[in-house]
């Protein structure tokens, strides 16, 4: 049984009346119901119980209560409250606070009150009580607010312990291979397929560990509203091939069976075609890591009234169904163990929510249960129809770089120096500097074509750097690439205004570079 007024219990103001006789009881409830205050009148101690436990706001009875056997009943009621409660009673004696059984009770919230007494001083101490019972219930709220905070809170702290668990164990997974890649390379007398072999693995072993910070970096930009959609007008039928291309090694490596269906109109959105198909790749990657080999993935794109619909099917480990409603959630785990075989943080599908949200569509998944295969469906609005998707143009490859003058600024050594090595393999001369205020004294005799330069380097930063380079007029054509581990658009933002041209995220690809250096 509850105690008295448990949190998130009742907020009840009403008065509870034990009085000596039936004609008292009616007597008293008339006249606190006139004053509007609202009373019950109790039927014996038992019924008295009851009522408190319900809800009240007062106890009103008589010294002739406490020579009755009963009143025991109630002052184990009493005794028992919850902390925060301390039920006022009011008490109407003939002998006032001189009666023996009044000090027996000892009773923590009494108020006496002469027997008998005036309408005006029963009604002003009736509320008087219950204006002290309002401030009971807005302590029991705090507490219980507090202590559903302290609940959140250590649930947090547990699921940040599994998720830094996870990351950590995630982020080992591609540099293990890696780091057993660079000691085969040590090796000498390995020919050439194995050495392709090699590098081919720790490539596909990088990208994966790129793909984990950069979904990171997505989840922080999407959260402190710093993520802004590219929109264009475009058809679905682009983000499907798109992500398509970039799955297609994993669905190969499981050796599933995939079919595509893709209506023959286009189906126009208003999106932004990058975010789209990372959201549509999220769905992929997740079919093809949780299908067993030589499983079935299904995707197919059709038109539902006004909106383009998306989906994914697989024939894979399914969900249970108490999860489904969960998937979406950020760092959701379906199996632990599951997840941690195949690898995952638990972010992907919170950023195809989110992701989808921001297009002003819904994702939804469904599964039979476990073992049964899912289906995942992402509901996009379609653009008007006067809208056209914006013309497909082929992308010719960067022409080959001339030789430049380039000069790399960075404090850490080992970055530097094979970024100098990999432009020096492509015939630049090349000058190296781990200080900005180095950096600026090689560029006044070396007169580099191109810098590559950190950004957050002790002393002299990267942008205090390009600032001083932009002054002298011999570098203002000069082209000013920022280098960093630091890629939201502020950061880009910020770089542009100390005088950078591009903006680039550490690690930078080969294709990237030599794009920036084909414009020279």
């Amino acid at each position: 049984m509850l105690k008295l007024d448990e949190p998130g219990g009742s907020y009840s103001e009403r008065v509870v009346v034990l009085a000596p006789t039936s004609r008292d009881g009616q007597v008293t409830h008339k006249l606190l119901r006139e004053a509007g205050v609202e009373a019950v009148i109790a039927e014996g101690w038992r019924h008295a119980e009851e009522l408190m436990r319900d809800g009240a706001g007062a106890l009103m009875i008589t010294d002739l209560a406490f020579t009755d056997p009963g009143f025991a009943v109630l002052l184990n009621v009493l005794e028992r409250q919850s902390p925060w409660s301390n039920l006022p009673v009011l008490a109407l004696c003939r002998a006032g606070t001189q009666a023996p059984a009044l000090r027996e009770a000892r009773l923590r919230n009494l108020t006496t009150l002469d027997r008998p007494t005036s309408t005006r001083v029963m009604i002003s101490a009736v509320r008087t009580a219950l204006r002290g019972r309002r401030w009971q219930y807005q302590i029991r709220d705090q507490i219980d607010s507090l202590l559903r905070a302290d609940i959140s809170l250590r649930q947090a702290d547990q699921r940040k312990d599994e998720f830094l668990a996870t990351l950590a164990h995630e982020l080992r997974n591609p540099l293990a291979p890696i780091r057993t890649g660079l000691q085969l390379l040590s090796r000498p007398g390995q020919d050439e397929a194995q050495l392709k072999g090699v590098t081919e693995m720790m490539g596909r072993q990088m990208s994966q560990l790129l793909r984990l910070i950069d979904d990171l970096l997505e989840v922080s930009r999407i959260t402190t509203g710093k993520l802004v959609l590219q929109r264009e007008t475009l058809d679905m039928r682009r983000v499907v091939e798109m992500a398509l291309e970039a799955c297609q090694p994993l669905i190969e490596r499981g050796s599933h069976h995939l079919t595509v269906t893709l209506p023959d109109e286009a189906l126009c959105v208003d999106g932004d075609l990058t975010r789209l198909a990372q959201s549509l790749s999220n769905l992929l990657n997740n079919a093809a890591k949780y299908t067993p080999d030589g499983g079935r993935i299904a995707v197919t794109l059709a038109r539902a009234g006004q909106q383009a619909v998306l989906t994914v099917r697989d024939s894979g480990v399914g969900l249970p169904q108490e999860m489904i409603a969960r998937v979406f959630d950020m760092f959701a785990q379906v199996n632990q163990s599951l997840e941690r075989a195949q690898g995952g943080l638990g972010i992907g599908l919170a950023l195809v929510r989110s992701l989808v949200t921001m297009h002003g569509g819904r994702v939804s998944a469904e599964s039979a249960g476990p073992g049964l295969g899912s289906s995942f469906t992402m509901e996009l609005p379609l653009a008007a129809r006067d809208s056209e998707p914006a013309p497909l143009q082929d992308e010719a490859a960067p022409a080959a770089a001339p030789a430049v003058r380039i000069l790399v600024v960075d404090d850490n050594d080992d970055a530097a120096s094979s970024l100098a090595m990999l432009l020096a393999l492509s015939g630049h001369e090349v000058e190296v500097e781990n200080s900005g205020q180095a950096g600026l004294h090689r560029a006044a005799t070396f007169l580099p074509q191109a810098v590559f330069c950190d950004v957050g380097m002790p002393g002299m930063d990267g942008h205090e750097f390009a600032a001083r380079l932009r002054q002298d007029p011999r570098f203002a054509s000069t082209l000013l690439v920022a280098l960093t581990g630091w890629g939201s658009e502020e950061d880009k933002k910020r770089s542009r205004a100390a005088g950078f041209d591009e903006h680039l995220t550490k690690p930078a690809s080969v294709a990237a570079v030599a794009a920036l250096l084909a414009r020279l």
